[in-house]
């Protein structure tokens, strides 16, 4: 495909989809009018910007982001997630040194944190907690995303990123892909494994500071 032509193509589907999210923000505040709304509508624009974070990070390359902002608005929309679905009671903790930036926009972070902490839901149905930590190590910065679920079968941890690999008919397998990719584009690495005490998955991302 031309390049010329991708340009075009992504070009075409930010402004679409920017005007998806427009029309989407003038709904809401429709629906805000009415304070029984106000949770949902809350929600909502939570959604609605989380989304056009994500278009904006398809145009823009670079930036830094706080870590502590980050956690706060992704355990937000973690939580709009099951809210929506109905899904399990779900304990999420953080923990972030103090002093330093992640490489890279929010909008890209948000979609890797969201995709890792979301896949590590719905591998706990009747609930559990995920725990994240952010440090920095050195010349590099380190993520680490671990859960108190099932863990993960051996034979599958060398599949786990590969597109379209999913353990459930539902899902299309491409979270953890979109995972390795955005971090492999910021010069990192994403590696998972099983917890020592064997309850539990660990996804570690390590990227250069």
């Amino acid at each position: 495909m031309p390049e010329r032509f991708e340009q075009l193509t992504l070009a075409g589907i930010v402004h679409d989809l920017n005007n998806v999210f427009e029309t989407l923000f003038e709904v809401h505040d429709v629906l805000k009018a009415d304070p029984r709304n106000a949770r949902v509508c809350a929600s909502m624009r939570r959604t609605l910007k989380h989304g056009a974070r994500i278009v904006k990070s398809l145009e823009e390359q670079g930036g830094m982001t706080d870590p502590v902002r980050l956690l706060d608005q992704v355990e937000a929309l973690v939580r709009d997630f099951l809210l929506g679905s109905r899904g399990p009671g779900l304990e999420v903790s953080c923990q972030v040194t103090e002093g330093f930036l992640l490489p890279g926009n929010r909008g890209a972070w948000e979609r890797v944190l969201l995709n890792l902490l979301l896949n590590a839901a719905r591998m706990m149905p009747q609930g559990g907690k995920i725990e994240v930590s952010m440090w920095r190590d050195g010349a590099d910065v380190k993520v680490e995303v671990r859960d108190n679920g099932p863990g993960i079968p051996a034979k599958l941890l060398p599949r786990l990123f590969e597109p379209g690999f999913s353990t459930t008919p539902r899902h299309k397998g491409l979270g953890l892909h979109i995972v390795r990719t955005i971090v492999e584009g910021l010069g990192g690495t994403v590696a998972a494994t099983n917890r020592e005490d064997g309850l539990g998955a660990v996804f570690l991302i390590q990227v250069p500071a």
